[in-house]
């Protein structure tokens, strides 16, 4: 291990330690936007992690956020929640407890459903294998959707296209870095999202939050999506 006992901060803002390409780090870069924190962005190359990044995250993953006063967070759900708790103003969630609790469980619905089986229908080795993964994702999709409609129901969700209908919130910091990597499933495995009526309130709130600044700002073409996903293709 390196003798390096510092690593870059900066000092009086927030420190994020990230990668361009990762949507996971995606999350906490949406989090400060849609906030409007000061801060500055410390690029991580994953490929040669520099010496003193330890220091920083002993897992050597991004993104790791480092507060003013010095503390460090890591893991992108803690730190883009983080923001949220620490700038109520930037209203990424509700003031309502039971408002919070049913973004949470969109969030929890979209990580354990669609995010796996994004890279899992990538890794899938045989045919069935992929066929198999393909259902799930789809699978995974629909409840998505279906927790939308529910959502755009409510008086919070204000009948959509957004998840508290006009505004960028939580729910597409931690979501929409995801759906960009749907191209590679389409490109490697011909997967793809039916336009059908089950599925129109997921293509309705991706269309109008790819269209705002917080998404574009962060986000890649489909072209370097599919080359830097390429190494989960079986």
């Amino acid at each position: 291990m390196s003798a390096t006992t510092t690593y870059p901060f900066a000092e009086n803002k927030y420190t994020l330690y990230s990668y361009a390409g990762c949507p996971f780090a995606q999350r906490t870069l949406r989090a400060l936007e849609v906030a409007k924190v000061p801060h500055e962005v410390v690029e991580i190359d994953l490929k040669n992690k520099p010496d003193w990044y330890h220091l920083v995250n002993p897992q050597l993953k991004v993104p790791a956020l480092r507060t003013p006063s010095g503390d460090i967070l890591i893991e992108s759900l803690v730190t883009s929640e983080f923001v949220a708790d620490e700038f109520p103003e930037s209203q990424l969630v509700s003031k309502d407890a039971v408002e919070r609790a049913q973004l949470r469980l969109f969030v929890e619905i979209f990580s354990s459903r669609v995010i796996p089986n994004i890279y899992g229908t990538l890794r899938a080795a045989t045919a069935e294998e992929q066929e198999a993964k393909k259902q799930a994702l789809l699978d995974g999709i629909r409840e998505v959707s279906k927790e939308l409609e529910r959502q755009w129901e409510r008086p919070s969700g204000k009948g959509g296209p957004l998840w508290y209908g006009d505004r960028f919130s939580l729910a597409e910091v931690n979501t929409v870095s995801f759906v960009n990597q749907l191209v590679a499933p389409e490109h490697y495995r011909g997967f793809k999202v039916p336009e059908s009526d089950e599925f129109n309130a997921f293509h309705r709130w991706f269309k109008e939050a790819s269209e705002r600044p917080e998404y574009t700002k962060f986000s890649q073409d489909d072209q370097t999506i599919i080359n830097n996903l390429q190494k989960f293709v079986a």
